[in-house]
C-alpha cells in the first residue's frame, strides 16, 4: 500500500483509540500481545495489505502464514486464521502496519503504556509522601474527631495531591496511603482494631467522593480499582466480627456513635457505586449498630433525604430490623432488581433467627425476581454463584416449613443453572413426568442421564421414557453420519423393547414405518436399520 484513502484516516485513528481501551497495559497477557504484534510488524512480516469494506485484509508470516481480517468499526469481531481467541498478535501487527501510514506507531505504543508507567511513578511518589508525613506524625491517643481529621488530611495529601488524577493511579496511591494508616495505628490491640474500622469506613467514603468529583465512570473504576472497595468491605466485616466477640468497653461509645452518624453518608450522598456503598451500610447496620432506638432514629432521619435507590434500600433495611415487614415489602414491590442481592442477605438473617413466619413473604418476592436478576448478570460464573446462593437460601426455609413448592419455584426460576438440583428434586419426589420434561426442555441426551435412573424408569414406569428416546433418536439422525446412525439404531431397539413391554406394538410399527419413509433418502441410515434388523 502506498497511501491511505482519506475516508480511512479518521477510521484508523478511531480504531487506534478503541484498541487502547480493549487492551490493558497493566495486564501481562495484553502487554505481551502488543509486544509480539509490534515485533512482527517491525520485522516486516506483514504483507499483501489492502483496505476493503472498512476492513484491513493482510497476510502475516509467523511460524505459519496466517490471513487477517480486521474490522475497523468493531475490532472485537475481527478474524484471523490462527487458533487464538479474540485479538491476536497477527491482528495487532496488521493494524500497526496500516496505522504507520497515518500516525506514529512509537507514539501510539508509548501512549498506550503511559498508564502503567504513571502508576509506577505514582506508587513511588506515594510511598515517599507517606514517609514524609510519618516524620511529623505518629500514633495518636484515641479520639474519634482527631482520627477522622488525620484520615482526611492523609487522604488529601496522598490521594488528591497529584495534578494528574487519572483513575489508573488510584490503586497505587491507595497502597501508599494504606501504609501510612498502618504506621499511625495505636499499639493497644483493642484500640488498634477500632482504629482500622474507623479508617476503613472513612477511607471508603473519601474514595467514593474522589471518584464522584473526578467523574470516573463505573467502567474505569471496575478496570482500575473497584477491588479496593471490595477489600475495604471485607476488612470492615472482619473487624466488626472481632469487635463483637466480647462486650465493647464504654470507652468505645463515642466512636460507635460517631461511626453510626457518619455511616448515613454512604447512602445519603450522591456518590457513584450504589451497590457497594449500600452493601457496606447494610453490614454496619446489621452487625455493629444494634440498638432498637438507633434503628428508629435512623429510619426517621432517612425520610429527610431524596428517595434514591440507596436511601430506599437503607429504609427497607431499617424496616426489616424493626420488624416493620408490611412497609418493607411495600417498598420492595416498587423496586427493580437492585434489591435482589440484598434480599439474600435479609433472608439469611431471618434464617439465622429461625423466623420462618416472617420469612415467607420475602421468599415469595425474592423468587419472583430471581430469574430477571440472574439474567441481568453478564458473567456465566456470576449466574452460577447467584443460583447456588438463591437455592441454598430458599431450601432452608422450605425444609423447615415443609413447603416444597417454594423450593421448586426457585429451582424453576434459576434454570438452567439449577438443573442438577431440580433433577434430583423431581426424581426424589416421584414427579417422573416433570423430570422427563426437564430433560427434554434442556435437550439432554440419554447418554448424559444417570444409568441408574434410566434402568429404574424402564422397570417402574417405562412410558415416561418414550419422549426422551424419540428426541435422542431424532438428534442422532440429524447429525447425518454413519456413527450417529448406528447410535440411533441402538436406541430404536431399546425403544422397541419399551413399546413391547407396554403392549403397544402397533404404535411402534406405525412410528417405525413413518420414520423409514421420512428418511428414505438417507441411504446410510436405511442400511444401518437393515443391519440392525429393526423389521424383525
Amino acid at each position: 500500500m502506498s497511501s491511505i484513502p482519506d475516508k480511512y484516516k479518521e477510521l484508523l485513528h478511531m480504531a487506534a483509540a478503541d484498541l487502547k481501551n480493549l487492551l490493558w497495559s497493566e495486564k501481562e497477557e495484553d502487554a505481551k500481545l502488543v509486544q509480539k504484534g509490534l515485533l512482527l510488524y517491525r520485522q516486516g512480516l506483514v504483507s499483501k495489505v489492502r483496505l476493503e469494506d472498512e476492513k484491513i485484509l493482510a497476510v502475516v508470516q509467523d511460524v505459519t502464514r496466517v490471513h487477517v481480517e480486521l474490522d475497523l468499526n468493531f475490532l472485537q469481531i475481527s478474524h484471523c486464521s490462527c487458533p487464538a481467541d479474540g485479538l491476536c498478535r497477527h491482528q495487532i501487527a496488521a493494524f500497526l502496519f496500516v496505522y504507520a501510514m497515518v500516525g506514529s506507531v512509537s507514539e501510539w505504543v508509548e501512549s498506550w503504556r503511559q498508564p502503567i508507567q504513571e502508576r509506577k511513578a505514582a506508587h513511588t511518589w506515594g510511598i515517599q509522601r507517606a514517609k514524609d508525613l510519618l516524620k511529623t506524625s505518629g500514633s495518636m491517643k484515641p479520639d474519634y474527631d482527631r482520627w477522622v481529621q488525620r484520615f482526611q488530611e492523609g487522604f488529601e495529601s496522598i490521594m488528591q495531591a497529584t495534578k494528574n488524577r487519572k483513575p489508573y493511579l488510584v490503586a497505587s496511591l491507595y497502597e501508599a496511603y494504606s501504609r501510612k494508616l498502618k504506621a499511625g495505628a495505636p499499639v493497644e490491640q483493642e484500640w488498634r482494631q477500632l482504629y482500622f474500622l474507623v479508617a476503613s469506613i472513612h477511607t471508603f467514603i473519601n474514595l467514593l467522593r474522589l471518584s464522584t468529583e473526578n467523574s470516573y465512570t463505573e467502567d474505569e473504576i471496575s478496570r482500575y480499582y473497584r477491588g479496593v472497595f471490595f477489600t475495604m468491605i471485607d476488612d470492615v466485616e472482619e473487624l466488626v466480627e472481632k469487635l463483637n466477640v466480647q462486650a465493647l468497653p464504654f470507652a468505645f461509645d463515642n466512636f460507635i456513635e460517631g461511626l453510626k452518624n457518619d455511616s448515613t453518608k454512604l447512602v445519603s450522598e450522591n456518590f457513584v457505586l450504589e451497590f457497594e456503598r449500600t452493601h457496606l451500610y447494610v453490614i454496619l447496620w446489621t452487625r455493629l449498630f444494634k440498638k432498637k432506638s438507633w434503628h428508629e432514629k435512623e429510619l426517621a432521619d432517612l425520610g429527610r433525604f431524596e428517595k434514591t435507590l440507596p436511601v430506599l434500600m437503607a429504609t427497607i433495611h431499617q424496616c426489616i430490623m424493626l420488624c416493620e415487614d408490611e412497609k418493607a415489602l411495600r417498598l420492595l414491590h416498587d423496586l427493580e432488581n437492585f434489591s435482589t442481592p440484598f434480599m439474600i442477605y435479609w433472608l439469611e438473617k431471618l434464617t439465622a433467627a429461625k423466623d420462618w413466619k416472617r420469612m415467607g413473604p420475602y421468599v415469595e418476592m425474592f423468587t419472583a425476581h430471581a430469574r430477571e436478576y440472574m439474567q441481568s448478570l453478564n458473567e456465566h460464573y456470576a449466574r452460577i454463584d447467584f443460583s447456588r446462593l438463591a437455592i441454598r437460601t430458599v431450601q432452608a426455609y422450605a425444609n423447615e416449613t415443609k413447603k416444597t413448592e417454594a423450593y421448586e419455584r426457585i429451582l424453576i426460576q434459576t434454570l438452567p443453572y439449577s438443573y442438577h438440583y431440580y433433577d434430583e428434586f423431581l426424581f426424589d419426589m416421584g414427579s417422573y413426568e416433570k423430570w422427563c420434561d426437564l430433560q427434554a426442555y434442556l435437550g439432554f441426551d440419554l447418554s448424559s442421564i444417570s444409568t441408574e435412573k434410566i434402568r429404574f424408569l424402564q422397570k417402574e414406569q417405562p412410558d415416561i421414557l418414550l419422549p426422551l428416546y424419540h428426541q435422542a433418536i431424532q438428534q442422532h439422525i440429524e447429525m447425518k453420519n454413519r456413527g450417529n446412525y448406528r447410535e440411533a439404531v441402538k436406541l430404536l431397539k431399546k425403544l422397541r423393547t419399551i413399546y413391547k413391554k407396554l403392549k403397544r406394538q402397533d404404535d411402534w410399527q406405525q412410528f417405525l414405518d413413518l420414520l423409514l419413509e421420512r428418511t428414505k433418502r438417507l441411504r446410510a441410515f436405511q442400511q444401518e436399520c437393515e443391519r440392525g434388523k429393526l423389521h424383525a
